[in-house]
């Protein structure tokens, strides 16, 4: 039986003044322990979702449950779980507020009241996973999208949540950066966090998630592993998002070549190599 860390149960909202529902009776288990992607087009309420994760909006109707608990909207609940579950938004102007990345990094920790000591050496430690002890006292403004991206990544993860959550984060980042942020989820759900990321981009979210939810129009229509999703080949057509990229290689090989690898879709290009090596081989 699947463990869901975090769980969305039947949840409705809507914007004031805003045309209609966002939500729309949506049900989605995060499972614990996974890197999970959630797919989707633009304005099908995934950003809205990640806002009902750590209590920033309080849904209408359903419910939002920790571990198995619905969530309390007590302002002291409210404090626990923002550390519980981080929230990395699109735009990273929205969440850095601070004058030097030491200082964006250390104010989630200052509001614990922890000793200045302790701080100091969390936001060492952090500074030093990601790469930016260099930039300690920088001014944020002198940043590049990628550094920004970077800093409130590490300004979440200074807290150690359980649950992380992104939303879009490859956005306008160019292949070198996108390379290197995939590498920093992967350090960080080796550590111990599950990890949620937000994206439209299909190439990036099979080849680097293990768990696959689909939203449109506000309700999930499918969540299960990469390979059932891409099974549902209809189903991901139909979001307009295209295939990823892998899945058109695969289609375009001979059909004996797919027979003999095996019918299944590779999910990355490491798979796809290895399964046809011995076919090239052979030939």
């Amino acid at each position: 039986m699947t463990s869901w860390l975090l769980e969305f149960v039947d949840l409705h909202y809507a914007y004031p003044g805003g045309r209609g529902p966002v939500l729309k009776g949506l049900s989605l288990g995060i499972p614990e322990g996974k890197k999970c992607a959630l797919l989707g087009r633009n304005g099908c309420g995934k950003s809205t979702l990640f806002l009902h994760g750590n209590g920033i909006i309080q849904p209408q109707q359903g419910q939002v449950l920790w571990r198995g608990t619905p969530l309390s909207y007590k302002r002291a609940a409210l404090q626990e779980m923002t550390q519980k579950v981080g929230l990395v938004f699109q735009d990273p102007e929205h969440q850095l507020i601070a004058s030097t990345v030491a200082e964006d990094i250390s104010y989630g920790l200052c509001n614990r009241n922890l000793p200045a000591d302790v701080i100091r050496e969390k936001v060492r430690a952090v500074l030093d996973a990601f790469g930016m002890t260099e930039l300690a006292d920088v001014p944020i403004h002198h940043l590049s999208l990628g550094q920004k991206r970077r800093l409130a990544l590490a300004g979440v993860m200074v807290l150690a949540p359980e649950l992380l959550l992104l939303d879009e984060p490859t956005a306008y980042l160019d292949r070198y950066q996108t390379k290197n942020l995939l590498r920093e989820l992967d350090a960080i759900h080796q550590n111990g966090t599950t990890v949620l990321m937000a994206t439209h981009d299909m190439d990036i979210a099979f080849e680097w998630a293990e768990w696959i939810c689909v939203m449109d129009e506000g309700r999930l229509i499918f969540a299960g592993e990469p390979q059932e999703a891409l099974a549902r080949r209809e189903m991901l057509e139909s979001l307009h998002l295209g295939m990823p990229l892998i899945a058109e290689l695969w289609d375009a090989l001979p059909p004996e070549w797919r027979r003999e690898a095996g019918e299944r879709i590779p999910c990355s290009l490491e798979e796809l190599k290895t399964r046809l090596a011995g076919q090239v081989m052979v030939r």
